[in-house]
């Protein structure tokens, strides 16, 4: 792993960082919204809302995410409809990551004292109103340990968009590896890369954890 080997390795890398982190971030805020919004109607009193919301966690969170990946990606267009590897790649992780946060979004809901609702009915507010300022809230608040262990593991699960052709940080060290023959300046450096972008992240959850806490 010479200066040189590093110098012209470290730009490409760099490039596919910054990849990741797009895929990474745009995965993440669908995901939170997917899991916030099918976890609330796992609230309602319908039985066949429950029953889809089941079928998905059920569907997603038990089968790969690389096969879902490749079925969104090769399958799809055999049926009229297909994406770029960056939209595919992003709506992937956030199916996949959305199917575990609805189960952490769905414990903190139940989480929320019952006090808190009959304090929303009695102070006259409507059922949105009632889940939109005091019980969502509340469960994000609760939620949020947990949700940002299922973010990072977002991050990593992102190197498997390289599969379908995504220039990420995973797919230029192995451009790099098999190419340049340099495989182990290659996959060392990503990985230096990857504990960056996910000890940043962790420090910017655990930020917001704080200031969630201290505001309860």
């Amino acid at each position: 792993m010479t200066f040189d080997v590093l110098a012209h390795l470290l730009p490409l890398l760099a490039v596919g960082a910054g990849l990741t982190i797009l895929v990474s971030a745009a995965a993440m805020i669908l995901a939170i919204v997917l899991g916030m919004v099918t976890a609330v109607l796992s609230q309602m009193p319908g039985k066949w809302i429950r029953r889809l919301v089941r079928g998905y966690v059920e569907l997603f969170r038990n089968t790969p995410l690389l096969i879902q990946l490749f079925i969104l990606y090769f399958g799809f267009p055999q049926i009229g409809i297909s994406m770029s590897p960056l939209a595919c790649g992003v709506l992937a992780l956030a199916i996949y990551t959305g199917a575990y946060n609805v189960e952490i979004f769905r414990a903190g809901l139940e989480a929320v004292p019952i006090g808190q609702h009959e304090a929303a009915v009695a102070t006259g507010l409507s059922r949105f109103q009632e889940a939109f300022y005091v019980i969502i809230p509340q469960a994000l608040r609760i939620s949020f340990p947990s949700l940002g262990n299922n973010l990072v593991s977002l991050v990593k699960n992102s190197s498997l968009v390289s599969t379908i052709g995504l220039a990420d940080l995973m797919f230029q060290a192995n451009e790099a590896a098999y190419t340049d023959f340099v495989s182990f300046p290659a996959y060392g450096l990503a990985v230096v890369l990857y504990v960056v972008i996910i000890l940043l992240l962790t420090r910017v959850i655990n930020r917001i954890d704080r200031t969630l806490t201290a505001r309860q």
